[in-house]
């Protein structure tokens, strides 16, 4: 086999069959494979070093607000599970269950956390007492577990990592902030890491988490139309402080039940950083979070002087960018695919031409364009150059966004639109169940969220034709 055999092979079009796309790039790209068990997944070094990036930013917005992380063990015994009845209903059908301690049968059942609000539960019952104890803002970042029955790697597998902030307040008005404060951050992070835009809004009841007071959601809209919940805030009220007896004596020596709330977000953020920005060469990454935001590729590096000048380079930007030299002897083209595929913002190319010219050809992943920049300009153009990739990365896909999503005034429009123009509708609601779980049943579109910016489309809702409460999101979603 001659080095010069085109080692990446090219992928399905998205256009041809998106989730095959999707699957070719995971797996191409080197961010995950399948694993012997259905549903769980190997996560590569590549693939991890995205979720690095991700964390890291998350957790220093967690701790700048006031969040100390904790760790919870990963079983919940039977007993405690059932404590919150509606809680434990919601998750029952995704429940992994230990049953045996090595030979032995247990005497109670333990289940694999699906997540951990029962387990700060039992730990804030014993280590509040006082409104001097309170709040309590803490987050934990492990893997989950929940026996899904249809999976695709980072989007919905059986085992996730994520983060679970679980916090106590004093009061409603304290967990309702903290509820909103979260997702701001989350938004946030999306928008000026993720460089995807979202639609902050609250849940319907329909649709908000087992044992909630309220839901709160950041949405967001896929290449192919569909939407993806891209991270969640909760805000339980007393539920489940009354269910778990987590009482504080206030100022005056009278007894209170603490108002909680829970947040967190998933290695499916993965998925949509891949289905906003990739394109039919592979990964497209926002330099933010990408692992490698320069790689620099020698031209015929056989010829005196170029490796060299290649590593002197590489030193120069260390201290400015996460920067790669390709120094193996496959061929520049083979290395132009493969990391075009890695999504890896700038690609620099030094031969010894540019070295005579004392320059180097840039060229920017997300648009294909090539710049010639003078060596000793370098480290001043490259972090200008990522900076601009970054934002035009997130007002494409903010245009992207805008150009599917489309207004209904009545349910035939609506079936018209999610037949014919995948993305998200906006359209009136009553605020009736019925209406809701009628237009899932005849269109497929579920409510995404209740925008907190409310607009006027109808006086009327668009299924039953009352008087509308809410405009409403709605898309079919991942």
């Amino acid at each position: 086999m001659g080095k010069d055999k085109k080692f990446v092979e090219a992928i399905t079009s998205m256009e041809d069959d998106f989730a095959q796309w999707y699957t070719d790039i995971v797996k191409k790209a080197e961010l995950a494979d399948y694993s012997s068990v259905k549903g769980f997944m190997v996560i590569r070094p590549y693939g991890y070093a995205l979720w690095e990036n991700i964390q890291k930013d998350l957790d220093a917005r967690f701790k700048a607000t006031g969040h100390e992380n904790v760790y919870m063990p990963v079983l919940i015994p039977e007993s405690l599970l059932q404590k919150e009845k509606e809680h434990v209903e919601g998750f029952a059908p995704e429940v992994a269950w230990v049953t045996h301690g090595g030979t032995e049968e247990l005497t109670e059942k333990l289940c694999v956390r699906p997540t951990s609000e029962t387990l700060f539960c039992e730990h804030y019952a014993k280590i509040i007492q006082s409104y001097n104890d309170l709040p309590k803002l803490y987050n934990q970042w492990c893997s989950v577990v929940r026996w899904e029955k249809t999976t695709r790697p980072f989007l919905r597998t059986s085992e996730f990592l994520w983060q679970e902030g679980h916090t106590a307040h004093a009061t409603a008005e304290e967990s309702e902030e903290e509820t909103i404060k979260m997702l701001n951050i989350y938004a946030k992070h999306c928008e000026e890491i993720l460089a995807i835009p979202v639609v902050k809004g609250q849940k319907t009841d329909k649709e908000k988490f087992a044992g909630a007071k309220a839901t709160y959601t950041i949405e967001s809209l896929m290449h192919d139309g569909k939407a993806l919940q891209s991270g969640t805030s909760h805000n339980f009220g007393d539920n489940f402080s009354r269910a778990f007896g987590i009482q504080y004596s206030d100022k005056t020596g009278k007894l209170e039940y603490v108002h909680q709330t829970s947040w967190g977000m998933t290695t499916r953020l993965i998925g949509a950083v891949i289905m906003v920005h990739g394109d039919n060469s592979g990964l497209v990454l926002p330099p933010k979070i990408a692992p490698i935001q320069v790689v620099i590729i020698p031209i015929a590096a056989h010829k005196g002087g170029v490796i060299e000048k290649a590593e002197e380079i590489k030193e120069k930007l260390l201290n400015i960018a996460r920067v790669k030299l390709d120094a193996t002897d496959k061929t520049p083209g083979w290395k132009f695919n493969e990391y075009e595929m890695k999504g890896v913002p700038i690609r620099l190319e030094i031969g010894p031409k540019d070295i005579e010219n004392n320059q180097a050809v840039l060229v920017r992943r997300d648009t294909r364009e090539k710049i010639t920049v003078s060596l000793d300009e370098l480290t001043a153009k490259i972090p200008e150059l990522l900076e601009n990739i970054q934002a035009s990365l997130l007002e494409k896909a903010r245009n992207l966004r805008d150009e599917k999503t489309f207004s209904a005034s009545d349910i035939n429009e609506f079936k018209d639109i999610v037949e014919n123009k995948p993305g998200f509708v906006k359209a009136m609601w009553c605020g009736n169940r019925e209406c809701e779980d009628k237009i899932k049943e005849t269109t497929g579109a579920t409510s995404r969220c209740i925008p907190f910016e409310q607009e006027h489309i109808a006086d009327t809702c668009v299924c039953c034709g009352q008087k509308a409460k809410h405009m409403v999101y709605w898309g079919k979603a991942y």
